[in-house]
């Protein structure tokens, strides 16, 4: 008999310039008000090592996608390091590991970017993932822009 299950592994890289410090730059990952302005907003969120964050969601009259995040390391203002399930419906789709680093540019933050991906029995393809990540990370760039306030002006927080 031939199992209808097989497993594609990937890796993609994605680099972006952010005119906001590291510091900013971590705090829209490290912060849930923040981030629930780029990222679907977490029902759990707990930012430490061993942490989760949990989310449920999808487009309207589509299918609800299920992230389920473990924060394996945090360095302040340098590197996030976490692994996720992401499920449509009751499907599993796919394992990954992300790692999030924060480097200080000329301008202010180079993030980079890596995730290593198993996608499971063809419900996803490193392209697509790799294109919503793109699209996600610009809306974090919009965010760095243009709307949050760490106590601080913007002015001063870039």
């Amino acid at each position: 008999m031939v199992s209808k299950h097989f497993a594609t592994h990937d890796t993609f890289i994605i680099e972006r310039n952010y005119e906001a410090a590291p510091a900013r730059a971590f705090a829209a990952w490290s912060d849930p008000a923040i981030k629930s302005q780029w990222f679907q907003k977490s029902e759990t969120f707990e930012f430490r090592v061993g942490g989760r964050e949990f989310n449920r969601g999808g487009p309207p009259g589509g299918p609800v996608f299920t992230f389920d995040a473990c924060f394996q390391e945090i360095v302040p203002d340098e590197r996030i390091i976490y692994s996720y399930t992401l499920d449509q419906e009751e499907t599993r789709i796919s394992v990954s590991v992300v790692t999030v680093e924060f480097k200080q540019a000329e301008h202010g933050t180079q993030l980079i970017y890596t995730e290593q991906c198993v996608f499971l029995d063809g419900y996803d393809t490193v392209a697509q993932r790799e294109h919503g990540t793109k699209i996600m990370l610009d809306k974090l760039g919009e965010v760095l822009l243009h709307t949050y306030d760490l106590g601080a002006s913007n002015e001063e927080g870039r």
